[in-house]
């Protein structure tokens, strides 16, 4: 059964929080997809999924293995087609627009040849002058806190740099829509605390549309706008998360939302 439970966000019970709502960044574009199906073969894999992302939202999409996250994830990006259903982009005036979209995957995939910043450049595409890259890259850099790197091999990196390193490549080109595919599953704890951080921060100041897919309940509701829950291609609960950011780790209220969505991918009702 598909519930959809939007919370209402009551100011008494936020007291520790001051930040703004975050305001969608000029090419920051909505998503609305309607019927979405996809099939490998005999197995569907997305079965109608109906949602509507408005623009500079962040939500997570979270479930069991196999559920259809990163093929969804895959279909947003353009990186594989759906089988049926549409999907629309649309900008600030609702027109329909062709995004600029850039992807994170859990892997860093950088090109062990270029440097760091090289490989920031890289995100920019062909066209650019070279000297501007470079300055881009730089700044982009210093926002990940990896300036003093610029000129190192990436194999000299740790994994939580490497991974930074390809978020500011992906965040080079200011895009309207960035997706991250488990982009902190192979981090360390500290380390993927560190990052939700900057996550969190860079989205607030660029104010993209933002489609996270984890397995961490925890991550989801401290970083998202909102939460999905996929189990078995459609959509089991669309969760919003009320709280204004960046959240503070140990929130019980927070700690009650991921109750609710362990188990709705566990298949409890939770006493709800």
């Amino acid at each position: 059964m598909t519930v959809i439970a939007h919370e209402r966000f009551h100011p008494s019970e936020a007291v520790e929080f001051s930040e703004p709502a975050v305001v969608a960044g000029a090419g920051a574009a909505a998503i609305t997809l309607s019927g979405l199906e996809k099939s490998f073969g005999a197995n569907r894999v997305l079965r109608g999924i109906n949602l509507h992302i408005p623009a500079g939202e962040f939500v997570a999409v979270i479930g069991k293995s196999g559920c259809g996250k990163s093929t969804l994830l895959r279909i947003l990006m353009g990186l594989d087609e759906p089988t049926s259903g549409e999907l629309h982009f649309e900008g600030a005036d609702g027109a329909e627009i062709q995004p600029n979209a850039r992807i994170v995957f859990q892997e860093p995939r950088l090109l062990p040849w270029l440097s760091v910043a090289d490989n920031v450049v890289v995100g920019l595409g062909e066209g650019v002058e070279k000297k501007r890259a470079r300055e881009e890259a730089k700044a982009v850099l210093y926002e990940v806190q990896l300036a003093e790197k610029a000129g190192e091999w990436p194999a000299r990196l740790s994994g939580g740099q490497r991974q930074r390193v390809a978020l500011a490549r992906a965040l080079v080109s200011k895009p309207g829509i960035l997706a991250l595919d488990e982009p902190l599953g192979a981090l360390d704890a500290l380390t993927r605390i560190s990052m939700q951080q900057l996550l969190n921060r860079v989205w607030r100041e660029l104010g993209c549309t933002t489609v996270l897919v984890t397995h961490d309940v925890s991550e989801a509701v401290h970083l998202a706008d909102r939460v999905i829950v996929l189990e078995e291609g459609r959509i089991a609960l669309d969760l919003a998360i009320p709280y204004p950011h960046p959240r503070r780790h140990g929130n019980p209220a927070l700690a009650e939302l991921e109750g609710r969505l362990l188990s709705a991918i566990l298949g409890s009702d939770g006493g709800h």
